[in-house]
């Protein structure tokens, strides 16, 4: 009798609180999490939004249930998520990136879409202007377009003897292809000799760096979906040819990058579930303005710079919102 009383509430513990999980789930607001990279890149900006929101009174699989896929670099897989999303009937989208946003913006255009990590977002159509987004899509801009030039006079800092710059970039993605543009008009204007490397896959890495050869003393990463995805192949390369590189992301630079300057990203996916937070409580992202970064981070790996050999200047350092040793 025990044991088949054991069995029979061995049973009911593992039936009921699925079943009323099921039931408690289809009930709850749903959000789509559409992230442009893999879980171990970009997973701790997943956290974030997701530990905001808590804060805001959304607790998963309490008061809302969250629908994290990844399209792992390739921004193909983008309008493929977004469709799931919309045959799930999820109430909003968040996405990174003008690739992924455009993909779900033509996918699943009758739901709330909040992006992150756009550099602009009237230039990548996704509004028609900032104050005024209209249709479903509202979001944060990054503004790494506007800091490219920033960016190489931090480098130089570092660098000082720097003639000759690579640009890394991904020229399927338009909004990367105007950061390379806004990069190479500052690299001239410092009097720099530029080489693009130019990829549209993973696999176009390796052969980019094996035809730089002397071309360039260090190394401009453009921080998009397929180079965040590749940030540590795209890190071991640059050791091995020894250049020093400026990323946009913190991330790349505990990857192993020498260092990045950009908008603080975590702060975005902070805001973002804010976004969320407003739309899911009644607001439409027509009437939500697009936000600019507040917050801008410089992250120096010494790590790195002692095996490049290069000194960084204690004047940077102070400046510094974060040294990685």
């Amino acid at each position: 009798m025990r044991r088949r009383a054991f069995i029979t509430l061995l049973g009911g513990a593992a039936a009921l609180p699925l079943a009323a999980r099921a039931q408690q789930t289809a009930k709850l607001p749903t959000i789509g999490y559409l992230g442009s990279g893999t879980s171990v890149t970009q997973g701790p900006w997943a956290a974030v939004f997701v530990r905001r929101l808590h804060e805001l009174g959304w607790i998963e699989g309490r008061t809302v249930a969250i629908e994290v896929r990844w399209t792992e670099g390739r921004s193909e897989r983008a309008a493929e998520i977004a469709a799931d999303f919309v045959r799930m009937k999820v109430d909003a989208v968040v996405t990174m990136g003008t690739p992924t946003t455009l993909a779900a913006m033509q996918t699943a255009a009758s739901v709330p879409i909040v992006f992150v990590n756009v550099s602009d977002p009237i230039a990548g159509k996704l509004v028609a202007s900032l104050a005024r987004p209209a249709g479903n899509v509202t979001g944060i801009s990054n503004q790494t377009r506007e800091l490219a030039g920033k960016r190489l006079e931090l480098l130089r800092e570092v660098v000082p003897g720097l003639r000759q710059l690579a640009i890394l970039v991904n020229v399927d993605n338009p909004a990367a292809v105007q950061e390379m543009d806004e990069a190479r008009v500052a690299a001239l204007a410092l009097g720099l000799d530029v080489a693009t490397l130019e990829i549209r896959r993973a696999g176009d890495i390796a052969h980019a760096f094996e035809t730089l050869k002397e071309r360039a003393n260090a190394l401009y990463v453009q921080g998009d979906l397929l180079t965040i995805a590749n940030r540590t192949a795209i890190n071991t390369w640059a050791l091995g040819l020894r250049l020093p590189t400026m990323h946009a992301f913190r991330e790349d630079v505990q990857a192993g990058g020498l260092m990045s300057y950009g908008a603080s990203a975590p702060d975005l996916f902070r805001r973002a579930a804010e976004y969320i937070d407003k739309i899911l409580r009644g607001a439409k992202p027509a009437d939500i303005p697009v936000e600019q970064p507040t917050k801008f981070d410089l992250v120096i790996n010494l790590t790195t710079a002692k095996v490049l050999g290069l000194t960084v200047p204690p004047t940077l350092l102070a400046r510094a919102d974060e040294v990685i040793e």
